[in-house]
């Protein structure tokens, strides 16, 4: 077949047509891409500043979060209780010491305490009886005994102190647990082999410890054996006993002629008995009396020759 010019013309257009659909299609392509990339930079910058913002209030939001949950850990946890060394000092007025004696051992015995130590003077004339007694109870039962020895008699004074040794106790346990690993270390430093030297040196750094713990030890045992126990210290009083009146002077010589009878009775018993022994002795004081005799003649009779 044969082309024409014509028919050439029509190819020609049919193709730069379709050429230029093919360019705007990529034309509407690339804008479309173009805005896209536009509305992301855009979205970019504007979401910018919320995102920065972002991990501040995050950050704000934990530390609230912490300082909260610290605030509902305090408020939970419990205080540790006061570690207290409780005394008690009480003056009562009694009218019997023997039976307040005997009365504050019965309260003793029922608070499960025991007597430390007991005091009972003898009362002079125009003096009152007193006694003092040192009691050890249990702190649980501190109250309750003091409530009872107060029952004796008439309270003249009382007084109850107590002092806190929880810091002592938490340092004499801490001391204890930093000396027991250190044991521990030197007990490892010696399994291994090492010199005489090494090894006496190792050793004697090992029972200086060993000393350290049970010094501290002994002061922990004491310290807490106070605070479980309370002392109570009580000063018992009798009224005072009343002065005897002065005796007239009829009673006086009655009784010195009492006593002068008495006195003279009694020397005349002791010679009639100091006769009764000379009598049993008398054998002997002769036998003694007659060999005393003839050695005085003897020499009286030794002397004569020799003149």
């Amino acid at each position: 077949m044969v082309c024409t010019p014509r028919s050439k013309h029509s190819a020609k257009k049919h193709s730069t047509k379709k050429y230029s659909a093919k360019l705007l299609a990529i034309a509407i392509v690339s804008s479309s891409v173009l805005a896209g990339c536009g509305s992301r930079l855009q979205t970019a910058e504007m979401s910018a500043p919320s995102g920065g913002a972002a991990p501040q209030m995050t950050e704000a939001t934990a530390a609230d979060a912490v300082q909260n949950t610290a605030a509902q850990t305090a408020a939970t946890v419990p205080a540790p209780q006061p570690q207290l060394v409780r005394t008690a000092n009480l003056d009562v007025r009694v009218e019997s010491i023997e039976t307040a004696i005997e009365q504050a051992q019965a309260i003793i015995r029922q608070q499960q305490g025991e007597v430390m130590n007991l005091q009972d003077q003898t009362p002079s004339p125009g003096s009152p009886h007193r006694a003092t007694i040192r009691i050890r109870v249990p702190q649980t039962k501190l109250d309750a005994a003091i409530a009872s020895l107060l029952e004796l008699g008439t309270v003249q004074q009382q007084s109850l102190s107590a002092e806190d040794v929880s810091t002592q106790l938490v340092d004499y346990q801490a001391r204890l647990r930093n000396l027991r690993r250190s044991e521990e270390t030197v007990l490892k430093i010696m399994d291994r082999s090492g010199s005489v030297g090494d090894v006496l040196k190792v050793a004697q750094e090992l029972n200086t410890i060993r000393q350290n713990i049970e010094q501290i030890n002994a002061q922990l045992s004491s310290l807490q054996n106070q605070v479980a126990y309370s002392t109570i210290d009580l000063q018992l009083a009798s009224a005072i006993a009343p002065v005897p009146d002065r005796p007239s002077t009829q009673t006086q010589l009655a009784n010195t002629w009492n006593s002068a009878t008495q006195s003279i009775g009694k020397f005349t018993l002791d010679l009639m008995q100091l006769g009764l022994w000379l009598l049993v002795y008398s054998p002997y004081l002769l036998l003694m009396l007659s060999a005393a005799a003839l050695l005085y003649r003897r020499r009286r009779r030794v002397r004569s020759v020799r003149e």
